[in-house]
């Protein structure tokens, strides 16, 4: 049987190139202004969206450098060289004191912008976790242990980030507050389903639809249990996040540049130019991994009962509800669940990875970002007596692929606009 790995990858690998700062960014960068550049900016793609800024300013542009000021928060890992924007390396899913500073050192360049500076925000997934600023009263160990715990009870990523909105100095718009006398232009990847911009880094330069009231709801809704203090932060008014109308947004616009529509479009051409017929079921997909793996499960059986060669193909994000005590995240999870669904099917290969090259994980460049299965992975794990049911009641997918040997492993792609993933049918 043809070996379909190398195509699997071609089609991860096209999904991610559509969405590279170095590709999206310089067509959206606005001429120079009076004053200075002054270039914020979060997420896994911050440092290479600062690099690549740079290039469009001091190289194409000729600024003078010492109008060029700014500073790049990004997860540990995915770091480049720049030359007048600082990159700060911080905790990604949980924040670290490297976050903390970062995000502190932001707010206060933002504090200094002027009337005729440009304050040029650049957001990308995973800008939540590396700009952290706790309201007052709140501790940076308080506001770790309740991101921890929304991330463990499954909430979706919009829901985890209504609560953390809401106890930030930074999220919700009040960056654009720190910084509203100067013109504000973001220039963002989305990395959310139906890229909302509120979402997107847990909206700091644009209005938050949220309010306190939703986040105590969801505190509720998953039985958290959190101390007094964040009790009474999201019950203090003062906490409230900004709002359309706000004299924060006088002077800021907002522009997506990637979306993960655009990356799930280049991955289609390469399954439809390698023969497939396409089953595309959206760029916006949520809900929790295993269940999502059992639908589409059912669609590859399906299409190979009745003889069919598709490519099913879906962008999104998935959710675990964290019950054991193993390792690995949704792309591992989802590809966990389809080996145990379709272990006795030949004809079939899938692979599912996030695009910014790590999967769950402890935050660690060299974390997997998915995993594949085919022929080859039900035929090793039949020799070693590996079952995944057992693998998946423990939430430890990683070592059921390590075992294996089909952990995705791509380092990071300095990008994110959520998850990619594809199964081919014979």
């Amino acid at each position: 049987m043809t070996d379909r790995r190398p195509l699997l990858r071609a089609i991860f690998d096209a999904a991610v190139a559509a969405a590279h700062p170095d590709v999206v960014l310089e067509r959206h960068l606005r001429p120079v202004p009076k004053g200075k550049v002054i270039c914020l900016a979060a997420g896994k793609g911050a440092a290479a969206m600062a690099a690549a800024a740079e290039r469009y300013y001091l190289d194409t542009l000729k600024l003078d450098p010492a109008r060029l000021i700014g500073i790049a928060t990004t997860r540990h890992g995915h770091g480049v060289p720049t030359r007048r924007i600082r990159v700060v390396e911080a905790g990604h899913p949980m924040p670290d004191e490297a976050g903390l500073r970062g995000a502190e050192e932001t707010l206060q360049m933002a504090g200094t912008a002027q009337a005729d500076d440009l304050l040029l925000v650049l957001l990308s997934g995973g800008g939540s976790a590396n700009w952290i600023a706790p309201v007052s009263g709140i501790t940076f160990i308080q506001k770790q242990q309740l991101t921890r715990a929304l991330l463990r009870s499954g909430a979706p990523i919009g829901e985890v980030n209504t609560v953390r909105k809401h106890l930030s100095r930074i999220k919700g718009g009040r960056l654009a507050r720190a910084g509203q006398r100067a013109e504000i232009v973001t220039l963002a990847i989305s990395d959310v389903p139906h890229d909302d911009p509120s979402a997107i880094a847990s909206g700091p330069t644009v209005p938050d639809p949220t309010t306190l009231a939703d986040a105590r709801a969801i505190v509720a809704k998953y039985k958290l249990e959190i101390d007094d203090a964040i009790r009474r932060a999201l019950e203090d008014p003062a906490n409230e996040s900004c709002k359309p109308g706000d004299a924060a947004f006088a002077r800021a616009q907002y522009e997506l540049i990637a979306r993960p529509r655009q990356s799930l479009d280049a991955a289609i051409k390469v399954a439809r130019d390698a023969g497939f017929e396409i089953i595309d079921l959206g760029a916006d997909l949520e809900g929790e991994a295993r269940e999502v793996a059992a639908d589409h499960a059912r669609l590859a059986l399906d299409a190979r009962a009745r003889g069919k060669r598709v490519a099913i193909l879906s962008g999104g994000e998935l959710t675990v509800t964290v019950r054991g005590n193993g390792r690995g995240g949704p792309n591992q999870e989802y590809a966990l669940a389809l080996t145990d669904l379709l272990k006795a099917t030949a004809g079939i290969s899938a692979l599912a990875g996030d695009t910014d090259g790590a999967d769950g994980g402890a935050g660690s460049a060299s974390d997997p970002a998915g995993a594949m299965i085919d022929a080859t992975t039900f035929a090793r794990m039949k020799a070693m007596d590996l079952d995944p049911r057992a693998f998946l009641d423990n939430n430890d997918a990683t070592a059921f692929f390590a075992a294996t040997g089909d952990l995705l492993q791509t380092g990071p792609t300095l990008t994110n606009v959520n998850d990619i993933r594809v199964i081919l049918v014979e």
